[in-house]
């Protein structure tokens, strides 16, 4: 790399940052009015790498776990730890993910070549976002879409009795718009077989994770006239081969697959499996989402609305023009 060492010593930093929601956002598992970040400062050469991720407790994580397993690594990043080293020194997750991308923004940083560029990607261009409307009641829902309803493409958190109520209420309030539905693996199978045919008929493309993870079997002995995507049941290649014949279009989030490495080849991966792409996150900053868009290049489905679901933002936004969602900053990131 043109006289860059790309296993530089490097300085450790780590933050705990929090930023506000726009209002109280609802799924399935319960209300948020904040959202806490771990956000990771790599150091080398007078260049500084930056990453976020956000601990999710579906997945066993707390901001003290894995704020604990990035310091775990710090001598080895002093000794020079790189992101092809990573991938077996920390398990998928999002403690890997924050160190993975601050890796690919330190080498941007220290090359003067941006991220795009460094992995073998075309130039980015900007993806149209689906925008969440939180779970509610069908009349606050109502009043949401109608807010929203400009916007192409809205993504519909539910999550058991009352869902038909909210996504009539929701098509009533944006007629035109695209819809998808997030049970967050809040149904039964009995409730797919009698939800899907009537989402089909209010327009409905997919539904995410409609039955637990670890109860999603039944999803294998039907016909899915509704696409079902795999969001809690999918985390990185490994388990792909657990996903074919049960879903039909993958969610690939950093915060699963641990970082921006992973998660291109997880895409190629998947393609070459015959799944549909969705590329998602957890809500956070215009820092965690800028990896993300690189990846969100070309799939069937974006899901990064994180930072329009905030309050505040870092500084360096990404720029959302309504739903269309520009590259990152190389101010920010990459």
């Amino acid at each position: 790399m043109s006289g860059v060492d790309s296993r530089a010593a490097m300085t450790l930093e780590i933050s705990r940052d929090r930023f506000a929601t726009a209002g109280t956002f609802t799924i399935s598992r319960g209300s948020r009015t904040e959202v806490n970040v771990v956000t990771v400062k790599l150091m080398a050469d007078g260049f500084v790498g930056l990453g976020e991720c956000v601990p999710y407790a579906r997945y066993d994580e707390s901001m003290d776990s894995v704020c604990d397993q990035i310091r775990a690594l710090e001598a080895d990043l002093a000794a020079g730890l790189d992101r092809q080293a990573l991938q077996s020194a920390m398990p998928a997750g999002a403690a890997r993910n924050a160190l993975d991308c601050a890796l690919w923004d330190l080498e941007a940083k220290r090359t003067g070549k941006p991220v795009w560029q460094l992995a073998g990607l075309e130039t980015p261009t900007s993806v149209v976002t689906a925008y969440t409307l939180s779970l509610d009641t069908p009349a606050n829902m109502l009043a949401s879409a109608r807010k929203n309803a400009f916007r192409p493409l809205l993504k519909l958190k539910l999550g058991g009795e009352g869902d038909l109520e909210r996504l009539r209420a929701v098509r009533e309030g944006a007629p035109d718009s695209r819809l998808i539905v997030d049970a967050n693996e809040g149904w039964s199978a009995a409730d797919y077989d009698e939800l899907a045919p009537r989402m089909l008929e209010l327009g409905v493309a997919l539904v995410e994770q409609p039955l637990p993870a670890g109860s999603d079997e039944p999803l294998a002995e039907r016909s899915r006239p509704l696409p079902v995507c795999a969001d809690e049941a999918c985390h990185d290649r490994d388990s792909l081969a657990s996903l074919v014949g049960k879903y039909d279009v993958i969610n690939i989030k950093l915060d699963k697959t641990g970082g921006l490495t992973e998660a291109l080849s997880m895409r190629d991966a998947a393609r070459e499996a015959g799944f549909g792409i969705m590329v998602g996150c957890m809500v956070g900053s215009s820092l965690g989402m800028a990896p993300a868009q690189l990846v969100a290049q070309g799939v069937e489905f974006v899901d990064l609305d994180g930072p329009l679901l905030l309050s505040e933002d870092r500084e360096s936004a990404i720029r959302y023009e309504g739903s269309d969602m520009h590259p990152a900053d190389a101010a920010l990131w990459g």
